[in-house]
């Protein structure tokens, strides 16, 4: 007695087929099995979409749907046969202009095969109800017997020489010009797809909300983009429609938005419960679509959703009816996401924004035209830094000695080591050991960063510049050559300046409240710091103190600083005159307070 499954059955490809196959190159025979794997199931969606639209009562707006879809899979099962018999014309032999020509292609009897192993599962299913189709069986199995015998016949006499095949191009059309059937492809302009999938509770919205606030994603529902879709194509329903057209409406209409809005880079996808579509939408956006599945224990998704756990199993049952939970076999990126949502985030961001690998400029430390005595003993402190092997991967001095603008005795050292958290106290000992050997020559301001907290972005905005300098070809001591850094954009330094600039207006309030002889170095600073990061803000970027002093006092409503030049500065608190030039640093600083009181006042 034969067993009739509940899915229509794989197609089996002939022996003699099969081993004339297997002698194409591995990446043909993939392409080839990938081409005859998606026409035999193109021709199980076409077998049930007839079949829907022949129902008793059927609407006419489904009877259009359907109409529709089965236009658009016999357009994608020509494309597929084409495809396979590009692939399979590695297989001719050395056949002449008078070898005897077949009637049809080896892809056309593969698609008759398909449609031929279909009939035969339709045709046992009703063999219990229909005596008409259960007299049939057998003769349908000795078609497909004889079939595979031709078949495999055929493909020794290709194998051999001694049989030509026809052009394998149809020349199909269909809609209103070749144009209609061509295959759609991603905008230039949509550069980066997240999809999110998992079962109920698991954080999707969640974590496409931390994108979009983080990253400035657009955030999109998948069921709103295939309703936006449908409607501009005039489809009832699109959820009927087969999985690579859902795929290529929802592609559509990514495509249509980031085309009117050109300055988005990122957009998340939500609610991805459909394997067999999101596996047609990857196959069409490649690397530009990252699906990503959130896996979460039921009992913790229940624990987290404040809901009966009946509740989330119902929801959960919904879902997986539609391949919500073989999703995970697709993804990208597979997040248990029962642990931290600090452990989530940073995941996210790496993900929302890889890092890229970095090659910065190297220097020695007299490179940087550092005093003998200060190069030699940061050299020295480099060389230690060394020694800890693998565990360091970048050392480098920021701010004024990459600006040249670096004066013994006024400037500090600003260090920036990216180092793994193991080697933490002793990265802390050798800088320790380094101020001592510099003494009173400067003082060194250490930041100490490991790789995961910058791929994660857990960045502040001086990081932030100082890793955006190294991008812009700004030298550093040291660097692992196999080192990653997160990619820091102009967009992203604004918006950390205005996110940095309140803090700085704080802390020039406080200093000026206790202004003295001794405040005068820190003063001076963070005037240069908050002329900096106000500049930035109207899209100017300077460099150098006295550079950055001349172009503020060019912002709207500011008066001009009368204010010495950072040499003039340096020597007087190295030479005893601070009183002097704290005199005429004073005035710039209650100018740039009282100017930016009034602006937040307006």
């Amino acid at each position: 007695m034969t067993t009739v499954t509940s899915n229509p059955p794989p197609l089996i490809l002939p022996p003699g087929f099969s081993r004339a196959a297997a002698s194409l190159p591995e990446k043909d025979l993939r392409r080839f099995d990938d081409a005859v794997t998606r026409l035999h199931a193109v021709n199980t969606r076409l077998w049930k979409t007839e079949d829907q639209v022949r129902a008793a009562g059927l609407p006419a707006e489904r009877v259009a749907d359907c109409k529709r879809e089965i236009d658009q899979l016999n357009a994608e099962r020509n494309a597929l046969a084409e495809r396979a018999d590009e692939v399979l014309g590695a297989l001719g032999g050395a056949a002449q202009a008078d070898t005897p020509l077949h009637t049809e292609t080896l892809a056309s009897v593969l698609d008759r095969l398909s449609i031929l192993t279909l009939r035969i599962w339709h045709s046992e299913r009703a063999s219990d109800r229909d005596d008409l189709a259960k007299r049939r069986v057998p003769a349908l199995h000795k078609q497909r017997d004889e079939l595979c015998a031709a078949l495999d016949s055929l493909a020794a006499d290709v194998l051999a020489g001694t049989r030509r095949l026809p052009i394998p191009a149809r020349y199909k059309l269909y809609g209103a010009d070749e144009a209609a059937a061509m295959e759609i492809t991603p905008s230039p302009r949509l550069v980066r797809v997240i999809a999110f999938g998992g079962l109920s509770e698991c954080g999707k919205s969640t974590s496409a909300e931390f994108v979009r606030r983080t990253c400035g994603a657009q955030r999109f529902k998948m069921g709103y983009l295939l309703r936006q879709a449908a409607a501009r194509k005039g489809l009832a329903d699109p959820y009927a429609l087969s999985p690579r057209r859902q795929a290529e409406l929802l592609l559509d209409e990514l495509n249509r938005f980031a085309d009117t809005h050109v300055d988005t880079q990122l957009i998340t996808i939500e609610s991805v419960h459909d394997e067999a579509s999101i596996a047609e939408l990857k196959h069409l956006m490649g690397d530009r679509l990252r699906i990503v599945y959130l896996d979460v224990p039921f009992a913790v998704r229940v624990s987290r959703s404040g809901i009966v756990a009946h509740a989330v199993a119902a929801k959960d049952e919904i879902k997986m009816s539609r391949g919500a939970h073989r999703v995970a076999a697709l993804a990208d990126h597979l997040i248990d996401n029962s642990g931290s949502i600090t452990e989530l985030r940073a995941r996210l961001r790496r993900i929302a924004a890889p890092p890229v690998p970095a090659k910065p400029r190297t220097t020695t430390p007299y490179g940087l035209g550092l005093p003998g005595p200060v190069a030699a003993a940061t050299s020295d402190l480099i060389d230690g830094l060394r020694s800890y092997g693998r565990a360091v991967h970048l050392a480098a001095l920021t701010g004024s000695p990459g600006e040249g603008t670096w004066i013994a005795g006024w400037s500090d050292l600003d260090l920036l080591v990216i180092a793994d958290h193991s080697a933490a106290d002793q990265i802390g000992s050798a800088v320790s050991h380094y101020q001592q050997v510099l003494g009173d020559a400067a003082s060194v301001g250490l930041t100490l960063a490991t790789p995961g907290e910058l791929l994660a972005r857990q960045l502040t905005p001086r990081v932030a510049f100082a890793l955006h300098q190294l991008q812009a070809d700004r030298p550093v001591l040291y660097a692992d050559p196999l080192l990653e850094l997160p990619h820091i954009t102009t967009d992203e330094l604004d918006l950390a300046a205005v996110r940095e600039l309140p803090q700085v207006i704080l802390t020039m309030r406080r200093l000026r409240a206790e202004a003295g002889p001794g405040q005068l170095r820190q003063l001076y600073k963070h005037l240069v710091l908050a002329c900096r990061l106000l500049l930035r803000g109207h899209g100017t970027w300077e460099t150098g103190p006295d550079r950055i002093l001349a172009a503020a006092s060019r912002l709207p409503g500011l008066p001009a600083f009368g204010i010495p030049t950072l040499t003039e500065t340096a020597v007087a608190w190295s030479e005893g005159s601070r009183e002097q030039a704290l005199a005429s640093v004073l005035p710039a600083v209650d100018a740039l307070l009282t100017w930016y009181a009034d602006q937040l006042a307006a």
